[in-house]
């Protein structure tokens, strides 16, 4: 599991954040759930990596480095 401590915060037009709201409580999802979808997604797409999020048995070559 990611955690989940870093706040997003965006400007959406109120009839668009409505019927976004609405769509996701349609598939039993949380705006936060959806949102997190998409963005997992976008930075597959552009990166071209499945994600793959770093925890304490993912250390980079640089932290090591650091060490």
């Amino acid at each position: 599991m990611e955690d989940r401590t870093a706040r997003l915060t965006i400007l959406i037009d109120p009839r668009k954040k409505a019927v976004f709201e609405r769509l996701c409580a349609e598939e039993d999802s949380t705006p936060s759930q959806v949102l997190r979808r998409m963005i997992r997604g976008y930075i597959e797409t552009r990166t071209g990596k499945a994600w793959q999020p770093e925890g304490p048995a993912r250390v980079s070559a640089s932290t090591r480095r650091r060490g």
